[in-house]
């Protein structure tokens, strides 16, 4: 079968929604200009102007059949709640706001602001619950060597995320691209983002991390969540 592409996500909230339907965009790296085969995903924003239990029956098997073909569910709000949600969400939207691919209809972003004291609560709290995930994860996996290279693969995006919310919350922008943000980050915290490059180089097939350089590596992904917790709870700028 078929995976589902974009175009076909797109015709198919259409014919769910109808005029109903504001915008389906593309968020994260893949609209960064960033996406990796086997480790990008398509990160579907979709805005409506009404969700019902109707709408979301209808929308679950679209949403189900994007999953399958390995995209995480569309991000589905009404145009009321996007509009509404920057205080609480800044992290994600700032990002969005920097960058985004609308494929149809149009993204309304008049009016939208990231208030710099929502982004640091926010940025706090999500830093210190990776940090304790990052923590659990490691006792989890062990001395497992598969499980510990799929925990590195799966965090880098996440500090990623994060040091890019911080940099803006040094009042500057970040660059599109993941290195140049783990270069700046370092540069401008102190923080050491070796084991973030490092683990960029294995994601994008250009130097796979050898079994030996696992535990070093996770030694230190927890040096830098722990510097990054530290950072922010000092941070009074």
């Amino acid at each position: 079968m078929a995976k589902m592409t974009l175009n076909d996500l797109v015709s198919q909230l259409q014919a769910i929604y109808g005029d109903q339907l504001v915008t389906v965009a593309l968020y994260g790296s893949t609209a960064r200009g960033e996406h990796v085969e086997k480790y990008s995903d398509l990160n579907a924003l979709v805005i409506v102007e009404r969700i019902t239990m109707e709408s979301l029956r209808k929308e679950a098997p679209v949403a189900q059949s994007w999953r399958e073909a390995g995209n995480p569910p569309p991000l589905t709000m009404t145009r009321a709640e996007w509009m509404g949600s920057s205080d609480i969400f800044p992290i994600e939207y700032a990002d969005i706001l920097a960058h985004h691919q609308v494929i149809a209809g149009a993204l309304p972003i008049e009016g939208i602001e990231v208030d710099k004291a929502d982004l640091r609560l926010q940025l706090e709290h999500e830093a210190m619950s990776k940090l304790l995930r990052l923590r659990h994860a490691i006792l989890l996996v062990g001395k497992d060597r598969k499980e510990q290279r799929g925990l590195l693969e799966t965090s880098v995006s996440t500090f990623l995320v994060l040091m890019r919310a911080t940099i803006r919350l040094m009042n500057v922008t970040p660059p599109a691209d993941s290195e140049g943000v783990c270069f700046l980050f370092q540069e401008r915290s102190g923080i050491d983002t070796g084991a973030i490059l490092r683990v960029l180089k294995h994601t994008r097939q250009r130097d796979r991390i050898a079994d030996a350089e696992l535990e070093a590596l996770l030694e230190k992904f927890l040096a830098t969540s722990q510097g990054l917790v530290a950072y922010l709870d000092r941070y009074s700028h």
